[in-house]
């Protein structure tokens, strides 16, 4: 724990025992009413509603003190009497921990491990034993420079240039490392940026002052091979740029970070320099393909980021390919799993190129064990034993296909980061690591519990997985600041890492550091070319209208379509998502249900779920089931439509222009949500747009100016929310306008696909030069992983040991 933290305990008990002195009868009734749950975890709103169960001048007494403060950090409470211990987190990444007794009213501080283990009693504290396997990456990683400032977390590469400019390049021989990057540049046995002839700094120096004053008398456009001879003579060789302008800039900056290193310097021109062609993206799970798979169970959203993702990355590479004056054909794989059995899909299907590019294809590669090949899809919940013997034929398949080993690999979500670590690890790649969700938030209580919810979730070997990535991985991408450490009153997905504690297998001291500057936030956006806005009339795909509408208002029920919307001049609620529990799909149709001003003046559509097919997923099972029973409660048919998921993305950003035109909203209910691309889309295409407070939604929309937030878990409060939005948009029809408008101007300053492509290709070479140059391949972390994963997760993902020395050693065998 880092000496600032442990001041806070300090500070924190002087507080509490500061209250206890002015306040004792006001605490203790407080803690008498925490203590009266019994043995168990309160969350902070079941805190709250216990501080306002007091009596209102009990209340104002402690709230206009130093417990007042504390009272709003506390992220948890763990009742054991008399005994009850408070987890506080004063400020994003930061956290403190102290027990009170409430009979004697003594307070203790706790260190992280006294902590967890205090908690772990609640499940069975002699199961634990006296000798706890407990995880504490901090001493690995202590060394690493990190920003102290909350504000500072998700900007881990300007922080990382800042220091280590400072650090390593404070006069010109400290820059050879920089020399020594330059020269090892090369693809597949040509050499580029420089050759032989350049042997020093000095050397270096004389022929850029050369080169500058060269190009300096010819024409800005003249084209590199006019003189890439001349060039090649003084130790210059391709991949400065195509142009005399674009390589005189190159030269510019080089010299320019000789003299006086600066960071904003250093990036530019890391980020120019030509260094990833061949990317590798790994998503084994799901139904991975670009047709009829949106709304499978396991395939959604991830799917979409990734297909996106893919072209806007191409576009850029063969830009920044031309501009380095390169003749050189990127490659981009994405590798997910075959199909044998693919319902429909071309998931059966070895290669499929990636529409809308030139150079990207999927590559499948089916689980196989020793019986054979997997043949029917599996849960995300469940692909963990099959990802050791994936990651190694997947080796194989990337071999034959790239004649070479690829320059930078994405993993995404569990399954793919734990591969994608696998093979970076193997082949010595710059590695980054996408979550788009970490279960751990998702699931309340996962870790604590994770026993009861073994059989149906296999937490155990997914939380051991998201630990071995995210401390592998080179740099971390997340969407929104959110992600990493949420907000002031809520714990991000990468923070809930921090200290847990999974009772019978391990204890984690130190499992993540949100401060760690390889956490960047680099968001996505939508692709617009199929998510526009609505007053485009020009783009509108109006021949699209006649199937809209007979999926909105058909008066006919069927598998695709069930309840009927009698007055279709009422403006529409809209809502898409997978039809699982923490989308809270149903939760918005309960809270329609009960709100009969908002029933008066909306109709709501919600589009989830699959009727069409008796769905595998249990979870969706039970929504389904929940909807029909809302359906009967509430009588909603005439002002509700339930449609089954629509697979075809260019007809349903259509669709969220259509629902625009009836001056309607997009409402996103989720418990929880990561990021939020239905948000982002919804409001790229100008529909005003309600989003939960928990998660990356809270971050896109700024509240009451380009959207609103709602608290899905007080769904009466949101309906109001609606109702009064609507009831003003009938008073005033510009309101809905603004509010259209400004949520259309949020996405152009800050979620767009070019912006992400550009920032995620400059990450790519700012990290791999700090990987060469310095201490920042954490061989210590990695050693220490590398045990971990032999000793622990093997284990967990396998039924029994295989071949365990065979797997070892070609899994983390250097290259």
């Amino acid at each position: 724990m880092a000496d600032g933290v442990l001041t806070g305990v300090h500070s924190l008990r002087a507080r509490v025992d500061e209250t206890l002195t002015a306040h004792r009868n006001e605490i203790l009734s407080f803690l008498s009413r925490i203590e009266g749950h019994g043995k168990g975890i309160l969350q902070p709103h079941q805190l709250l509603a216990e501080f306002e169960a007091l009596p209102e001048v009990n209340r104002k007494k402690l709230s206009d003190g130093p417990f007042g403060d504390i009272l709003k950090s506390i992220q948890e409470a763990i009742v054991l009497p008399p005994w009850i211990a408070f987890a506080v987190r004063p400020r994003p990444g930061v956290w403190e921990y102290i027990r009170v007794n409430v009979s004697a009213l003594v307070v203790e501080e706790l260190l992280v491990p006294e902590y967890l283990h205090f908690k772990e009693e609640l499940v069975d504290g002699s199961c634990n034993g006296n000798f706890v396997l407990e995880l504490d990456f901090e001493p690995f990683t202590a060394s690493v420079p990190r920003p102290t400032l909350s504000k500072s977390i998700g900007n881990g590469v300007e922080f990382l240039n800042r220091h280590l400019s400072a650090k390593m390049f404070h006069d010109k021989d400290s820059m050879q490392p920089l020399l020594d990057f330059l020269r090892t540049h090369q693809y597949k046995g040509k050499t580029m940026m420089l050759n032989d002839r350049i042997q020093n700094l000095d050397t270096l120096q004389f022929v850029l002052r050369k080169a500058e004053e060269y190009l300096s008398s010819q024409a800005p456009e003249t084209p590199y091979p006019e003189f890439e001879h001349k060039f090649q003579e003084i130790g210059l060789e391709r991949g400065w740029g195509d142009t005399a302008e674009r390589v005189l800039e190159m030269i510019h900056l080089l010299l320019d970070l000789l003299e006086a290193p600066d960071p904003c310097t250093l990036e530019q021109f890391l980020g120019r320099i030509p260094m990833v062609f061949n990317v590798v993206i790994l998503s084994p799970h799901g139904y991975f393909a670009q047709d009829n798979v949106l709304g499978y169970p396991d395939t959604g959203g991830q799917v979409v980021y990734i297909l996106d993702q893919v072209r806007a990355m191409e576009t850029e590479m063969l830009l920044r390919i031309k501009q380095q004056g390169l003749d050189i054909t990127p490659k981009i794989i994405i590798v997910t799993r075959l199909l044998p059995d693919a319902v429909g899909t071309t998931c059966n299907q070895r290669i499929e190129k990636v529409y809308g590019t030139e150079h990207s294809i999927i590559l499948r590669v089916p689980f196989r064990t020793e019986k054979g090949i997997v043949r029917k899809w599996i849960s995300r919940f469940e692909v963990w034993p099959y990802l050791e013997t994936y990651t190694e034929d997947v080796a194989k398949e990337l071999a034959t296909e790239l004649q070479t080993k690829p320059d930078f690999i994405i993993g995404n979500y569990s399954d793919g980061n734990i591969v994608a670590s696998l093979l970076a690890h193997k082949l010595g790649v710059t590695q980054c690591t996408i979550a788009h969700a970490l279960e751990k938030t998702k699931y309340p209580e996962s870790d604590i519990y994770w026993k009861k919810l073994e059989d149906k979730y296999h937490f155990s070997c997914q939380f051991t997985a998201d630990l071995i990535a995210m401390n592998h991985t080179d740099f971390i991408i997340t969407s929104t600041f959110q992600e990493i450490a949420g907000s002031k009153d809520t714990v991000g997905q990468y923070e809930s890492h921090t200290g847990f504690t999974m009772p019978g297998l391990y204890r984690v001291v130190h499992g993540i550091d949100v401060f760690d500057p390889k956490f960047n936030i680099v968001s996505p956006g939508a692709d617009m070319t199929i998510y526009f806005s609505y007053t485009e009339e020009k783009m509108r795909l109006k021949a699209l209208h006649p199937e809209i509408e007979e999926l909105l208002f058909s008066p006919v029920e069927n598998k695709e379509h069930l309840c009927v919307l009698k007055d279709r001049n009422k403006p529409i609620i809209f809502s898409m998502a997978r039809l699982d529990r923490v989308k809270n799909l149903t939760g918005l149709v309960e809270w329609y249900g009960k709100n009969t001003r908002l029933r008066e003046l909306v109709n709501l559509v919600v589009v989830g779920g699959d009727r069409r097919k008796e769905s595998k997923d249990l979870e969706e099972q039970s929504e389904m089931k929940k909807m029909h029973e809302l359906i009967e409660t509430y009588k909603l048919n005439g002002q509700f439509r339930w449609i089954s998921s629509q697979m075809d993305r260019v007809r349903n950003g259509e669709l969220y222009r259509y629902i625009a035109d009836t001056k309607g909203v997009f409402v996103q209910p989720a418990f929880y949500e990561a990021f939020g691309l239905t948000v982002v889309e919804a409001m790229t295409c100008g529909l005003p747009t309600f989003a939960t407070c928990n998660g990356g939604p809270a971050e896109i929309i700024v509240h009451g100016k380009s959207g609103f937030h709602i608290d899905p878990y007080h769904g009466d409060k949101a309906a109001e929310l609606l109702a009064n939005f609507f009831e003003k948009c009938k008073a005033d029809p510009t309101h809905w306008e603004k509010i259209s408008k400004a949520g259309l101007k949020r996405i152009e300053e800050k979620y767009t696909w070019k912006i992400y492509s550009e920032r995620l290709l400059t990450l790519a070479g700012v990290y791999g030069f700090w990987k060469y140059v310095s201490n920042l391949d954490r061989r210590e972390t990695r050693r220490y992983l590398e045990m971990f994963y032999a000793l622990k997760y093997r284990k967990l993902v396998s039924p029994s040991p295989l071949s365990l020395l065979n797997q070892f050693l070609w899994l983390w065998k250097s290259s």
